[in-house]
């Protein structure tokens, strides 16, 4: 069966019956009742938007989520799991905007704020049941009966509620300021919104002639933006720069730029003469002519004029800098310290006003061909190319966005930035980069939050206005029918915006604005409890959550909005322990793209291959580390074949023979005889509870999936490969029973160790092999505990090496095409004393598992091999430098023991010219060279020679077990029952059946072979079979004949 088949026929269908199991039996449910009264695991759920169907970036997020509260309930913890939803905001807006056709300037408030707000209203849930839907099938527990809405009435005045409290505290005030703005929605937008969708853009590059007044010379002053320059109030220069006077020699045409610039706009030093140089200091104070003539009566007031900033560098452009205080936030506050007038000619869509009417009703970008034509006419333009450089798109709309001057309402983050950064210091996050880096220098670099939207639909500022600049703030909607005389329902603007409050005989009306989305989300911890109108206490345990996760773009989202209110309100982190995440590409490495469909379907994936793949494949992967993914439905593929296949095929093989010989895991009439190596693979076994426990207490997911994927390809290609004869032995022996007791133990509690990473294979498992009294699901057992009598370290040490010494074994085999079918004469291991004596009582095993007839150990190579050291040129150059050449010659002649002391003990010391060189394994190459009819491999530890050289009775041997695989896979092939007794008919060479001759008895008890004739009829229609270069035709038939 291919893994396709596997996933269509198997996995995923088992998936669904177990989903129904879980909620026919409530199970979830159940795990909840459970652990009422034990500690409370606090986790706080980052809510998305319902008008957006999920995607692979929400189901890792979903899958790392439910991963950890999986865990923490089976480790003993409460762990509600409280759905909520965003409500709020532009993406909601964008799609009854685009629904409704409601594009144009003042479209929404001629179709009515209250129309528009309930549409938004009705198309907030439009994908709830596809959400439900991916969130249940990929098999995250969630409560979704009592969900939270960021539009509820509740939430909103919790919102209220901390507004009221940061105004109080003196950290809300109303300014002007330059922010990021989006023409596309009419509003400005947040620092940590406009860094979420950057991208390279070509824009004109210009350098423009400024004529200075009383002057021969032009200023050269570089911009991106043309379309500023008609808002153009200053020329800045830095004051500490050298600045230059030159004339061209053709001309005799002068400007001015810094000393530093001249290189890179005047190529060719014939051409120019330099007249004369001077500090940036001598020009503040000059007077210019401005590129456009709109303003000219704020020549009174300060403009045009030259003045000095700190921010002016020569890294580009010409060391002169074109000021439009109304949008950059550097000009307007050099501006501002400089008294320079503020002029903003561009509306809330991006359009010129009247005051610009050249170009008024135009969209500023598209204008920038008109401003660079009119200049080239006016004789001011000394440059005009392009240049490619990171520019800020808006992240709902992707239209770029400008930096503009408007009135808005912030939250003085500046002033509690020490608060922030001492809650971050305790927060534990994973990756653990993330605390100094991306969020730790976006909390020093942060500045004050614009948090009032222009827009409708939203949680609406609950402030009111008087005529004459007093300000009140409602904190609650009691507060509000008070002050109003109104009963009140909802706070949405439609509701509320008319309700003017009259306070000792003067009106306040409210402020036109709404939260930034933002601040719902970050109000979230309170807010989800209607606290603190209710569930004081239970708000206040659950706060700070122990555990959050979302993806990197959060570290300016979520994350970041949390820890300002909550730094400022608590003077705490909101949440203890924080997973990153990275994001999932396509697999050509672009963006996942429905347009470009280079991307398989979420569902798709999850019908081929599982929940549990998927799962398991993104938790295997350096996403869950806050790296990107290179997303590849083969990935998912490799996971079902590679691991959880194998494990299926364990507990199948378990299954049909405890069936078939009726194995009670409760009997005790017999006493197991436990092997070393069940003890290895218990000992293996509760290692892994130890480093996944280890692992999850520090929220490190990758490093606890690692321990048990490996455990799986120790316990299928190892434990069940080594001892699948035990199982097979007809009487009930200790040997057996011990085989059986341990694989059931192995079995049960691995099952619980994985149920968190892959609940619905762990649940299917469990629920094969369960007792009558044990728990109902594997999701309400306890995660199991470390067994310390178990664990045997040395044992698990002496057992890696066998197996790496085997690898290298069967790694020969398989370079030099030998079938491990093939036996073979002799083994030697190579390596040192301490570790060979130890592995010498597992000689059998070694030969058993190479199919070689005699195992050596030597502590020093023998007579037919021998070892040659080359340098690492890579890594020993940076050592030796020079002398290279003469450590490649003592290299060469170091003898065969010193090369075996390099291998053994890792370190080896050089003499060259009386210098001591250190040298150790990762600084040379070993190779391993044989008399013919030998090949050798190395490792760190050991090195390994295969003695190749094929005998008459290892060829006899060779065909014989090449015979019985052959009649094996066609048992398979034919699905016949293990205990299934079979009559052989075969049609062969003389070597094949003096082969079968001699070894009759292992033959027939291997393949359960009753009855055999050979035949050399020529009508005979056997399947036909390669035996090791003998053509064969075999027939089998299950025999009607007691054995």
């Amino acid at each position: 069966m291919t893994a396709d088949e596997v996933g269509k026929n198997s996995f995923a269908k088992k998936e669904e019956q177990v989903l129904k199991f879980w909620k026919d039996n409530q199970i979830f449910e159940k795990s909840l009742q459970n652990r009422q009264g034990k500690t409370l695991y606090s986790f706080y759920d980052g809510p998305p938007f319902a008008t957006g169907l999920p995607h692979y970036g929400h189901l890792l997020a979903s899958t790392i989520k439910d991963v950890v509260g999986r865990y923490a309930t089976m480790d003993g913890y409460y762990v509600p799991r409280r759905f909520g939803w965003d409500c709020h905001g532009v993406p909601v807006e964008y799609e009854v905007e685009k629904s409704l056709s409601l594009t144009a300037p003042g479209a929404i408030e001629d179709f009515g704020i209250a129309s528009f707000n309930e549409e938004c209203r009705k198309i907030v849930f439009r994908y709830v049941h596809e959400w439900e839907y991916y969130i249940n099938r990929i098999g995250r527990w969630v409560d979704f009966s009592s969900t939270w809405k960021t539009m509820d009435a509740s939430f909103m005045e919790s919102v209220w509620w901390v507004f009221q409290s940061l105004y109080n505290q003196g950290l809300v005030y109303e300014g002007t300021k330059v922010v990021p703005f989006s023409t596309a929605l009419g509003t400005p937008l947040s620092n940590f919104e406009a860094s979420q969708n950057y991208k390279e853009v070509d824009d004109p590059s210009l350098v423009v002639r400024m004529p200075l007044q009383n002057d021969s010379a032009s200023l050269l002053v570089w911009t991106t933006t043309p379309w500023t320059l008609p808002s153009n109030m200053a020329i800045a220069v830095g004051e500490t720069l050298v600045y230059v006077r030159i004339q061209d020699k053709k001309s005799g045409e002068q400007w001015i730029l810094s000393q530093g610039c001249v290189s890179r706009w005047f190529s060719n030093p014939e051409e120019f003469v330099i007249l004369e140089s001077f500090s940036g200091k001598d020009l503040v104070g000059r007077t210019y002519e401005p590129p456009f003539t709109f303003f000219q009566s704020k020549r009174e007031e300060g403009a045009f004029r030259v003045i000095a900033a700190s921010f002016v560098e020569e890294s580009e452009g010409t060391g002169v800098v074109h000021m439009a205080p109304a949008f950059g936030e550097g000009d307007f506050l050099v501006c501002k310290e400089n008294h320079v007038p503020l002029v903003c000619p561009v509306d809330a869509h991006g359009s010129f006003t009247e005051e610009i009417p050249q170009y008024q009703g135009q969209y500023i970008k598209h204008a920038d061909k008109e401003i660079i034509k009119f200049l080239k006419k006016e004789g001011r333009i000394f440059y005009h190319g392009t240049v490619k450089h990171r520019y800020p798109f808006c992240w709902r709309t992707d239209t770029p966005l400008i930096y503009k001057a408007v009135n808005s309402w912030f939250v003085a983050v500046e002033k509690i930035k020490d608060k922030m950064l001492r809650a971050n210091s305790s927060i534990h996050w994973v990756p653990e980069h993330i605390q100094e880096g991306r969020f730790g220098k976006w909390l020093e670099g942060a500045r004050d939050w614009a948090i009032s939207r222009n827009r409708y639909w939203g949680t609406p500022i609950p402030i009111w206005k008087s005529a004459d600049g007093e300000i009140l703030v409602v904190g609650s909607i009691r507060e509000l029918e008070e002050l109003t005389g109104t009963q009140i329902t909802d706070i949405h603007r439609h509701f509320i915006d008319d309700l003017n409050i009259v306070k000792d005989g003067k009106p306040f009306h409210r402020i036109p604005y709404v939260f930034d989305c933002w601040f719902d989300s970050g109000a979230m911890p309170y807010a989800q409890n209607h606290y603190p109108f209710e569930n004081q206490k239970e708000t206040e345990e659950a706060f700070p959550a122990d555990f959050i996760a979302e993806g990197l773009d959060q570290t300016r989202g979520w994350f970041y909005t949390l820890t300002v209110i909550s730094a400022i309100l608590f003077d705490r982190p909101a949440f203890r322990n924080a997973i990153v995440n990275g994001i999932i590409l396509a697999e050509d490495g672009n963006k996942m793209s429905k347009r470009l469909n280079n991307y398989p379907s979420p569902k798709y994936v999850l019908d081929t291959y599982g929940a549990d793949a998927l799962r398991l494949y993104l938790l295997h992967s350096v996403v869950v580390k806050a790296e990107d993914l290179r997303f590849s439905d083969k990935g998912i593929e490799g996971v079902l074949k590679q691991i959880l296949l194998p494990l299926t095929n364990v507990l199948s093989f378990f299954n049909t023979y405890a069936e078939l010989y009726g194995f009670d895991p409760k009997s005790q009439d017999i006493e197991p005889a436990y092997t070393e190596i069940d003890q290895w693979i218990l000992s293996n076994l509760y290692s892994v509870v130890g480093k996944v426990r280890e692992s999850m207490s520090q929220y490190h997911l990758n490093f606890a999936v690692e321990p048990f994927v490996t455990f799986i390809d120790d316990l299928t290609n190892w434990y069940i490969r080594r001892c699948r004869r035990r199982f097979w032995e007809a009487e009930d022996t200790p040997d057996r029973r011990a085989a059986f007791s341990t694989l059931y133990e192995v079995l049960t509690v691995f099952c619980k160790v994985i149920a968190p990473f892959v609940p619905f294979l762990a649940e299917d498992i469990y629920q094969k092999l369960k007792l009558e009294k044990e728990p109902e699901s594997v999701h309400l057992c306890d995660f199991p505990q470390v067994e310390m009598d178990k664990i045997l370290p040395d044992l698990e040490k002496h057992m890696h090496d066998i197996r790496e010494i085997v690898g290298l074994g069967h790694s020969l085999r398989k370079e030099h095409k030998l079938k491990v079918r093939q036996p073979l004469a002799n083994f030697y291991v190579v390596g040192s004393k301490d570790r060979l004596s130890l592995l010498k009582t597992f000689e059998g095993l070694i030969a058993e598992e190479l199919n070689v007839k005699n195992v050596i150990f030597y502590e020093e190579a023998p007579s037919f091999i021998y070892t040659t050291v080359k340098p690492n040129f890579r890594m020993l150059g940076k050592k030796v430098g020079s002398k290279m050449k003469e450590v490649q010659k003592a290299l060469s002649e170091l003898p065969n023991n010193a090369i075996d002391k390099l291998i053994q003990e890792e370190t080896w010391v050089l003499t060259i010219d009386d210098r001591e060189i250190a040298l150790d394994g990762d600084d040379v190459v070993i190779c391993r060279h044989t008399d013919p009819g030998y090949i050798a491999r190395s490792s760190a530890l050991f090195s390994v020679i295969l003695d190749c050289q094929l005998r008459e009775p290892l060829i006899v041997e060779g065909i014989a077990r090449e015979l019985v695989n052959k009649i094996n896979t066609m048992r398979r092939n034919q699905q016949l029952h293990v205990s299934d007794r079979i009559a052989l008919r075969i049609k062969t060479t003389e070597a094949v059946h003096r082969a079968f001759l001699d070894y009759e008895n292992y033959i027939c008890e291997e393949t359960l072979i009753i009855a055999y004739d050979f035949t050399q009829d020529s009508d005979f229609q056997g399947e036909n079979w390669d035996i090791n270069g003998h053509a064969t035709q075999i027939e089998i038939t299950v025999s009607s004949i007691d054995s």
